[in-house]
């Protein structure tokens, strides 16, 4: 390459082959520093290499064996970033985004769960909602479909309306982590541990009364109404909408208006009762869907495979990606929200 023709153009093919990450970008950046006559033409499976690259960059959107090529150009406006834009634009499969980031248990169960979906993590809630919103907004980026899928994090019926109308599905849970407390999830947890019979039920029956125990303390009830306050109060806040004023002062009329209309106590004595609710009925279900504490899974450590968290984290990753245990894949599945591409 350093004793090539001058002028020339150079093909390189797959450059982050052999060459380890920490260079690689480097090593190129050299290389074209020292041959400034030629014109150099990168064909790439690495999007951060591709996003790295200072120059006019093109993705192979579709092609057949005949050959015939769609090559389009990539947008330098989408709402995306660049690596993030390629990526959706390389998709052949409709793009599901969702909360957490790539090393996340979200993602795990998602792409598992969702194998038709190019699974996209966007780290909160707000980013997967603007994510889905600016993807349709950008309908010339690409042809596919996308959604999205939220923890529940308290929504509202009428918010959960919003989002479905929006593309964007909640979980039945407060969040992920909850789903494999769910009956149906420990259940087949604990089948494919051995458990069996009145084992089984002991053992189900066990965890659940550790949760409930672990809950049920106005230590922990009071944080649960304070978290749930700050939720409900902060979407509150979101709604307010100042459009149509047109001095300072209106600005502050409907501010105040609007905030005053916010009944705080009303709020934490719903978010009392629902918890109060769930733990008098005993229901599980009701408690998870409405209860926020990632450290519950840690219980089901305990008491489905008898190991701390982490193992329990890396056992359940490792299970979903090599499908060991399909009943389990199956169980967490049949608790999730049903998506189809539109």
């Amino acid at each position: 390459m350093l004793v090539t023709d001058k002028n020339s153009v150079l093909i390189v093919d797959e450059p982050e082959l052999h060459i380890h990450r920490s260079i690689m970008s480097k090593l190129w950046d050299e290389m074209e520093a020292l041959r400034p006559d030629c014109a150099f033409v990168f064909i790439t499976h690495d999007l951060e290499f591709a996003a790295a690259r200072t120059a006019q960059k093109f993705v192979i959107q579709d092609y057949d064996p005949k050959p015939h090529w769609i090559i389009v150009d990539l947008p330098e406006s989408s709402g995306f970033d660049e690596e993030l834009t390629t990526l959706i634009l390389g998709s052949r499969r409709p793009v599901l985004f969702a909360e957490g980031d790539h090393t996340s248990l979200d993602t795990v169960i998602y792409r598992c769960c969702y194998p038709e979906w190019t699974v996209i993590p966007r780290g909160s809630c707000t980013e997967v909602i603007h994510s889905v919103v600016t993807m349709r907004r950008n309908a010339d980026l690409t042809r596919i479909a996308c959604s999205g899928i939220v923890d529940a994090d308290d929504y509202e019926d009428d918010d959960k309306a919003y989002l479905k109308e929006n593309d964007v599905e909640t979980l039945p849970v407060s969040e992920i982590e909850n789903i494999i407390l769910l009956p149906a999830v420990s259940k087949a947890i604990a089948e494919a541990e051995g458990y069996a019979g009145e084992q089984l039920e002991q053992c189900l029956s066990r965890l659940a009364d550790a949760v409930f125990e672990t809950v049920n303390s106005p230590n922990k009830i009071q944080k649960f109404v304070v978290r749930y306050c700050k939720r409900r109060i902060d979407r509150m806040l979101k709604k307010v909408d100042l459009s149509s004023a047109g001095t300072v002062s209106e600005i502050k009329t409907g501010y105040l208006d609007r905030t005053r209309a916010i009944d705080i106590e009303s709020v934490a004595r719903h978010a009392t009762e629902q918890i109060g609710k769930a733990i008098e009925d005993h229901d599980l279900e009701k408690l998870l869907a409405h209860y926020d504490n990632k450290g519950l899974m840690a219980l089901a450590a305990c008491h489905l495979k008898s190991c701390r968290l982490s193992d329990f984290e890396n056992w359940l990753t490792r299970t979903l990606r090599n499908e060991t245990a399909p009943s389990v894949t199956s169980a967490i599945y049949e608790c999730l929200p049903e998506i189809a591409p539109r």
